[in-house]
């Protein structure tokens, strides 16, 4: 039998029948210590098979998709921001690292949502007013219907 009938593996410029790289070369598995042939994920400094790296939370595959860590677990995107984020009160998408915010009213802002609610003056660094947790400028402080 030759080796294109059993399948072969180039490594550090030899070429290595299946056996011999699972045995010599193939990384194991983080999750479940298997050994890793075929595609691989490398993350948090070691190796996965696809369908070990899972979300925390949904236990759905990762894949090459951006994660985040919390208290050294990997979750996806959504359920990340869904249950550690924090969402602006003004436009209600999370505020994300590197984003700039403020917290006012009780509740936390990117700098460009904390407007006027009448009309949408930014407020970052102004006097304000509120009325019924929404923010005001110092014109419509007394507006009546909001």
């Amino acid at each position: 039998m030759s080796l294109s009938d059993l399948g072969f593996v180039e490594e550090q410029g030899s070429v290595y029948c299946e056996h011999c790289y699972e045995e010599f070369f193939a990384p194991s598995c983080s999750r479940c210590q298997a050994k890793v042939l075929g595609e691989v994920i490398n993350a948090l400094k070691q190796a996965w098979h696809v369908h070990c790296f899972l979300c925390a939370s949904c236990q759905q595959p990762i894949r090459n998709n951006t994660f985040h860590l919390e208290d050294g677990e990997p979750y996806c995107e959504q359920d990340f921001y869904a249950l550690f984020g924090t969402g602006c009160h003004g436009c209600e998408f999370p505020i994300e690292a590197g984003d700039k915010f403020l917290d006012a009213l009780g509740y936390t802002w990117h700098d460009t949502c904390f407007v006027c609610a009448v009309c949408c003056t930014t407020l970052e660094g102004q006097t304000f007013f509120s009325k019924k947790d929404k923010p005001l400028c110092k014109k419509h402080a007394h507006t009546l219907k909001i």
